[in-house]
């Protein structure tokens, strides 16, 4: 089945933000299961038909069937009914733009600014980022450009925290934007775009950014835009090469020349 970050992004946006959780929200992960957890939110999403109840599942049962006598308690406000949504729409965006020819994505739950534009900084590699974060080497209003640490350019597309947790302990969490073709953990705050598509490692746009190129986010209207011609961006193009991957053999080496890993050659031999 084909399943795309178009998909996705409808998907999130008929989904509203019912769950009060760190790090965009006011509870941990403990609150939530004593307010009823995962049955309890499945409740709420099955009465108001996001979710198929017919489908089996791993107990021999169906969903509903799993998920009966359990009711939303009144008297807790982790998990939200749906007539009192934290947000009409999922805490998560797809953002589509010269930068992001295939896609990218945003989250923005407990994001007081969902818009953002500023001059590039540019980064081959999150260590590199991290080292001048660590530094302080940026400056407020700056969009941080994290690129080649996607699945092809890590290669292996490794979760990136170090960056962000470093913004937020100097307090700057909220004063630069973070952009990469990589992956981020589900625990990052603050403005970042991750799994830019094409990545750089691939020839995507985000391979062409330079110090000092504008960048817009705009999570509301979905854009990801890199404010430079198209001109000048087949011109940089021309002098564009692919970087050079230290892994000669195995699984990084397949994931570095082709995105993907598969098992299907190892279980054949």
């Amino acid at each position: 089945m084909r399943f795309t970050l178009a998909d996705m992004a409808e998907v999130f946006k008929k989904t509203p933000w019912l769950v009060d959780l760190q790090p965009g929200g006011k509870y941990v992960a403990k609150h939530f299961g004593e307010a009823g957890g995962v049955p309890a939110l499945l409740r709420v999403l099955l009465d108001a038909g996001l979710l198929h109840g017919d489908v089996m599942t791993v107990t021999g049962k169906t969903l509903r069937e799993n998920i009966e006598g359990v009711a939303l308690r009144a008297d807790q406000d982790v998990i939200r009914p749906m007539t009192n949504a934290l947000s009409p729409n999922g805490g998560v965006v797809g953002l589509w733009g010269s930068l992001a020819p295939e896609g990218a994505i945003v989250k923005i739950a407990g994001m007081e600014t969902i818009a953002f534009r500023g001059p590039a900084r540019v980064f081959d590699g999150e260590d590199a980022c991290f080292a001048a974060v660590s530094k302080g080497e940026y400056k407020e209003g700056e969009v941080l450009v994290i690129r080649y640490e996607g699945p092809r350019g890590g290669p292996g597309m490794r979760e990136m925290l170090s960056t962000t947790a470093a913004l937020y302990g100097q307090g700057m969490g909220d004063k630069v934007a973070l952009i990469t073709d990589g992956r981020f953990s589900g625990a990052t705050r603050g403005f970042c775009v991750g799994h830019v598509g094409p990545e750089a490692q691939a020839g995507g746009p985000i391979a062409l950014v330079r110090d000092g190129d504008v960048i817009a986010i705009d999570a509301a209207t979905g854009r990801i835009d890199l404010e430079v011609s198209d001109g000048e961006l087949a011109e940089r193009k021309k002098a564009w090469a692919p970087h050079k991957t230290s892994y000669g053999s195995g699984a990084l080496w397949k994931q570095a020349h082709s995105g993907r890993f598969s098992w299907r050659s190892r279980l054949s031999n």
